[in-house]
């Protein structure tokens, strides 16, 4: 099965760092062009890391690849919610070229091993989990300089398992990938106005029925369910970050009628705009 690509938003931030918690791991069969560092703090089942499959449980601590295909899967053997600490990061993540600086030369290895992806054996424990739940917390700068130092750490870590064969190479479509990208980045542009389908398919150089299809097969969704979902969570953060009426939000969203926003926003948080925003504020009352 073809990976599915992911588009992670990496602009706000050098690093992207975040903790997953729910019933199960659903993630598909996917990559993306950033790194990543996960921690797995509950939940077990099987790992698919390119064309290595694992068995996985609480400690699991793998650090992926640039477009390397991963995926995480429950088994029934796992009871109650899944949990785990994710890192995120690009080739960007200090500038242009910063891995190859004279500071990060065990890092820089560290990464070039990344690409067949890397399972560390020797950090499965609560102490780690506090750990990485400390750096997560921290401002953004205590953060990535934290961060920093635990990619130093695991770069000198000897019990290590690469988890991909020599002769692994993932089938990528690396122009799809920028095509994803050019349409991201309109739409983090453009959502707060109307956007067409004709300006979009243009963009990237395709007929609207191509478009849709090729968006539909990259995303496993189509374009416009994307569309609402980004705006829709753009809305639930003014909920929560700006005292805006629900109306002005809406609009700021790019939604031209209330009625249709209230019905997005049912479908995608499965409550009303005002019973969000107090349960939000119940819950850190």
């Amino acid at each position: 099965m073809k990976a599915q690509f992911e588009k992670i938003n990496s602009k706000q931030s050098a690093l992207y760092a975040f903790v997953y918690e729910d019933v199960e791991f659903d993630a598909p069969w996917h990559f993306h062009p950033e790194y990543e560092l996960t921690y797995i703090v509950k939940g077990k089942g099987m790992r698919y890391v390119g064309n290595s499959i694992q068995k996985f449980e609480e400690g699991d601590f793998v650090l992926i690849g640039a477009n390397l295909p991963h995926c995480w899967k429950n088994t029934d053997l796992h009871i109650g919610n899944v949990k785990s600490v994710v890192f995120q990061w690009n080739d960007l993540f200090l500038g242009e070229n910063w891995f190859q600086k004279e500071e990060f030369y065990q890092i820089n290895l560290l990464l070039k091993k990344a690409a067949k992806g890397i399972l560390f054996h020797s950090y499965s424990s609560k102490k780690t989990t506090r750990r990485l739940m400390a750096i997560i917390e921290k401002k953004p700068l205590d953060r990535l300089l934290s961060f920093l130092q635990l990619l130093e750490e695991l770069a000198l870590v000897n019990s290590i398992e690469l988890l991909t064969t020599t002769s692994f190479s993932p089938n990528l479509n690396l122009k799809a990938n920028n095509r994803i990208d050019v349409v991201y980045d309109y739409v983090e542009k453009n959502y707060n106005s109307k956007i067409k389908l004709d300006d979009v398919s243009t963009l990237v150089s395709m007929s609207n029925e191509a478009f849709c299809r090729f968006f539909k097969k990259s995303l496993n969704k189509s374009f416009f369910t994307f569309i609402n979902e980004y705006r829709i969570n753009l809305a639930s953060k003014m909920l929560i970050e700006t005292n805006k009426q629900v109306s002005q939000i809406a609009y700021d969203c790019g939604y031209e009628s209330l009625p249709f926003f209230y019905r997005q926003f049912q479908k995608y948080m499965n409550c009303s705009p005002k019973v969000f925003k107090n349960q939000y504020l119940k819950m850190n009352s």
